[in-house]
């Protein structure tokens, strides 16, 4: 069944969009094309990205991202009626963002605590480590982007490009994960000497720490004991609060309003990468709109085949007269062949997922003549979201 991406961006209800695909397959620059496709029918959008690459910046006219929301300037927004029989408002805008998993965390603790406390987390080596470098932390940081987004309610669509791999994924893990760590068993083991005292209190948390020692080295290396301590009794009270925010966005990723995109390309490994990404999300009970197949070569509308395309060049080559035309002939006629091979094969990669997921709409977006990087080659692919 097809997917018409108008109808997804037209509807007021849907309020994020989280688009998901390994890498190389156009991810990013289709998020940007869905973020001012939007804008431009009307939203309010901002896109968030986690991907390193500099593309959504640079396909938007801005220098670079940051952790703060940029408006991108050119949006051409005009009002119109969408499938839902409401008037779309006038004057839709653009901002975009790049995920800093670090001053995101340091907002939470700036956002969480007081002035001096802050100070003291902000500082505390353990808290630099676990900030940086700890597995999961960019995935949770992601989420945590994302329900601030939508708590500002200053946007009414958040578009989320995510990491490329299969690591995409592991934001629905993230926030869970971090969230037992913090909120969990370890920071009872790692504070119980100072919540305890004395030898009892230090025999306690040395059967403690020999549980817990693989973590934390793994997390700070040699890292002093007092500075996990000094992290911990100054966290303390935020501990709960990353709980609350973890099961806040995991709800919203479930809600109504929220649509995930799998994004690919016309390609054996990529098509299976979205058939992970699929299953996984229809296990999980995210509320998955369909495939989106980038890239894809359409046949080309003629009546002489690749086979047929061959043997004519084949046959002028062998009558070659050493003319410019004919050798400008030879070379069409293998171009031909070779991209109606491409089609046909394309096709049939996309008709196996198809028979695969039978329930999953799939929309197909042209392969462009060349590299997106500017808004014009993103509206080119947004015209492509249109119902046919």
């Amino acid at each position: 069944m097809p997917l018409v991406l108008d109808r997804l961006i037209d509807d007021r209800r849907t309020r994020i969009i989280v688009c998901c695909g390994s890498g190389g397959v156009g991810k990013t620059t289709i998020a940007a094309a869905i973020g001012l496709r939007a804008a431009e029918r009307g939203r309010h959008v901002v896109v968030l990205t986690v991907d390193p690459a500099k593309r959504l910046a640079q396909s938007m006219g801005l220098t670079s991202l940051d952790n703060t929301p940029r408006p991108v300037s050119g949006v051409k927004s005009s009002g119109h009626s969408h499938s839902h029989g409401q008037a779309q408002a006038q004057g839709g805008s653009m901002h975009a963002m790049m995920l800093d998993m670090k001053r995101t965390f340091d907002e939470i603790v700036e956002g969480h605590s007081d002035p001096d406390r802050a100070a003291q987390i902000l500082a505390n080596p353990f808290y630099q480590s676990l900030s940086s470098s700890f597995a999961g932390t960019q995935e949770y940081m992601a989420m945590e982007k994302l329900g601030q987004l939508r708590r500002a309610d200053e946007w009414d669509l958040i578009v989320v490009d995510t990491p490329p791999s299969r690591s995409a994924l592991d934001f629905l893990d993230a926030p869970q994960r971090l969230g037992r760590f913090l909120d969990g068993r370890l920071i009872r083991l790692l504070v119980a000497p100072a919540k305890f005292g004395g030898r009892a209190g230090l025999k306690m948390f040395n059967v403690g720490f020999g549980m817990v020692t693989g973590v934390i080295t793994k997390i700070i290396g040699s890292q002093l004991l007092r500075d996990v301590q000094t992290f911990v009794s100054a966290m303390d009270t935020m501990f709960g609060g990353f709980r609350e925010r973890a099961e806040y966005t995991y709800r919203l990723l479930r809600a109504p309003g929220t649509a995930f995109l799998v994004i690919a390309a016309p390609e054996n490994d990529a098509l299976r990468e979205a058939s992970y990404f699929v299953e996984r999300l229809e296990r999980d009970g995210m509320p998955l709109a369909g495939m989106m197949l980038n890239r894809v070569h359409n046949q080309p509308a003629a009546r002489l085949s690749a086979a047929r395309s061959l043997a004519a060049a084949e046959t002028l080559q062998g009558l070659d007269d050493g003319s410019d035309a004919s050798t400008l002939a030879v070379t069409a006629l293998r171009m031909h062949a070779e991209r109606m091979r491409q089609a046909a094969s394309e096709r049939r990669l996309a008709e196996r997922f198809t028979a695969a997921h039978p329930l999953v709409p799939v929309a197909q977006i042209a392969a462009q003549p060349e590299d997106v990087h500017d808004l014009a080659g993103l509206r080119a692919i947004g015209a492509e979201f249109a119902s046919e």
